[in-house]
């Protein structure tokens, strides 16, 4: 019986890390065409998340918790035509995210899978736990 209540606990930090990993690249994709207000200003910095294996004494077990979010600099921000803009440069290009909204879709779609990985193996215990339930009426 505590096997599956451990399942349950640990499928919930895999729940919670993924739910995370949905925030930060819903943040990448939400600001993705955002623009600096004024030349000279750095636009929005690409984020990613990483996570970690942490022993849960409690349980026993490795969990997944979220280890840092960080700003991925080595990519270079995207110069964009528009000299009307009050950031644009001398040559009217403005400096614009190092956000690939194709590789944030993907990360989102593969958080999405992780996640609803976990919830499967969160209702398979739930219904283990109610038959279990049922046989010892």
């Amino acid at each position: 019986m505590s096997d599956l209540f451990s399942t349950l606990t640990i499928s919930s930090y895999g729940m919670r890390a993924q739910g995370e990993r949905i925030r930060v690249v819903a943040e990448n994709l939400a600001n993705a065409d955002t623009a600096p207000e004024t030349n000279g200003q750095d636009p929005y910095t690409r984020q990613v998340i990483s996570f970690k294996n942490v022993m849960d004494r409690e349980l026993g077990h490795n969990v997944v918790k979220v280890d840092d979010v960080e700003k991925v600099k080595k990519n270079k921000f995207i110069e964009k035509y528009m000299p009307d803009h009050p950031a644009a440069n001398e040559g009217g290009y403005v400096k614009m995210p190092n956000v690939n909204t194709l590789i944030e879709m993907m990360d989102m779609r593969e958080a999405q899978r992780s996640y609803e990985a976990n919830l499967g193996m969160v209702e398979q215990s739930r219904d283990m736990l109610l038959r279990t339930i049922d046989v010892l009426r």
